[in-house]
C-alpha cells in the first residue's frame, strides 16, 4: 500500500449527503475482484448518460475536476452496503482523501485498508473547505497527515483528529498484510521453535 504523508490536488466539490457505496461504484461493476480499472465505473450512474456518453454537469467530468486527488462531500459519505469497491474505485481514479462531517463506519474502515484518508471536520470547516473545492482549477488543498492539516488556497488551515494506529499505517503504507510482515522475524522464530518441540509435526 502507498504511504500518505502529505497530498496537494485538486479538491471537487459533492454537496451531496448520505451517498451511499452504490452510487460511488454501482453493483454492475462488482463482478471482478480486481482493485484496478474500477475508476471507470466510480460515480457511473451520475458521470455517465443513458447512452454512456459523459454528463457534462457531474463534477468529476468538468476539465477543472477531472484530476481530482481529493472529494470534499456531505454528511454520511459511504453509508449503505458495505463493498470494498467503493474505495477501490475511488483509488483507482486518484481519489486519495475524502473530507466529510460523517462517514459510515464500515466505508470508514475500509478506506485505511486501502491507502485513502477520510477527514471528518465540523460542519463549519466542511463549509470552508467546499466553497474552497468550488473555485475550480483554482480548488487545491494540501492535506498533511503529519500534522493533522488542512492547507487551502489562501493559506488558511484546519486542523483535524485522527486514531494514532490510523494514522500510523497511512504513514507507513501499512495495510493488513504489511502489518503482519512487521512480525516477519517474530514469526519466523515462533515457527522455529514450535518444530523444535513438536517435530512429529513437521
Amino acid at each position: 500500500m502507498d504511504k500518505f504523508v502529505k497530498l496537494t490536488g485538486v479538491a471537487a466539490p459533492l454537496p451531496v449527503v448520505n451517498i451511499d457505496t452504490d452510487m460511488i461504484i454501482p453493483k454492475d461493476y462488482l463482478k471482478t475482484i480486481k482493485r484496478t480499472g474500477l475508476g471507470k465505473g466510480l460515480f457511473a450512474e451520475a458521470r455517465y448518460n443513458e447512452d454512456g456518453s459523459e454528463n457534462p454537469d457531474f463534477v468529476l467530468n468538468k476539465p477543472a475536476y477531472r484530476e481530482a486527488k481529493i472529494l470534499v462531500a456531505g454528511d454520511n459519505f459511504g453509508c449503505g452496503s458495505s463493498r470494498e469497491h467503493a474505495p477501490w474505485a475511488l483509488l483507482d481514479f486518484g481519489i486519495r482523501c475524502v473530507i466529510s462531517t460523517s462517514f459510515a463506519d464500515i466505508f470508514y474502515n475500509n478506506c485505511f485498508k486501502n491507502g485513502i484518508l477520510p477527514i471528518k471536520v465540523s460542519q463549519e470547516d466542511l463549509d470552508k473547505l467546499m466553497d474552497d473545492a468550488e473555485r475550480g482549477s483554482n480548488a487545491v488543498l494540501t492535506v498533511d497527515l503529519e500534522n493533522l492539516e488542512i492547507t487551502g488556497p489562501d493559506g488558511g488551515s484546519i486542523k483535524f483528529d485522527l486514531d494514532e494506529f490510523k494514522r500510523h499505517c497511512l504513514l507507513n503504507g501499512l495495510d493488513d498484510i504489511g502489518l503482519t510482515m512487521e512480525k516477519g522475524k517474530a514469526i519466523d522464530e515462533f515457527e522455529k521453535k514450535n518444530a523444535a518441540s513438536h517435530p512429529w509435526a513437521a
